[in-house]
């Protein structure tokens, strides 16, 4: 178990102007910021992220999704932190999501869903160095 996980926040969510709302809600959540930067994914940076998912047929919508628009990605610190964010954020699916979880209050759609966070501990470690180099995290 480790105390680090990662997020994105969706181009969906920044262009709503949801960022502060949601950093609002990871910090009542009892998460510390470690890194943090606004940026914006080439297509092929996309598909660097979520080769992952290359073979699934929703792949190449994720990707030009994903591009779209800024991004806000951020490494987060809290004990248990995998497991406690994924609960935070809820299910993929909004409509699925419980009440006060981020993409509840915030997600569109299945596939538009405001935000990403690591599955488990050795992915958001490999997401985390994807986008903050050893000298951007705290």
């Amino acid at each position: 178990m480790s105390n680090q996980t990662f997020t994105m926040i969706k181009p969906d969510a920044t262009k709503a102007g949801h960022i502060g709302a949601i950093l609002e809600k990871i910090n009542g959540a009892g998460f510390r910021i470690k890194a943090m930067k606004m940026t914006k994914l080439s297509a092929e940076k996309a598909g660097q992220f979520y080769e992952v998912h290359k073979e699934r047929p929703f792949y190449g919508e994720l990707c030009a999704f994903m591009s779209s628009g800024h991004i806000v990605a951020a490494i987060l610190e809290k004990d248990n932190a995998v497991a406690d964010f994924r609960t935070l954020i809820g299910s993929t699916n909004p409509a699925d999501a419980a009440d006060g979880t981020i993409r509840k209050l915030f997600a569109t759609s299945l596939g538009e869903n405001a935000i990403h966070g690591s599955d488990s501990d050795e992915n958001a470690m490999i997401e985390g160095n994807f986008f903050f180099s050893a000298l951007e995290q705290f």
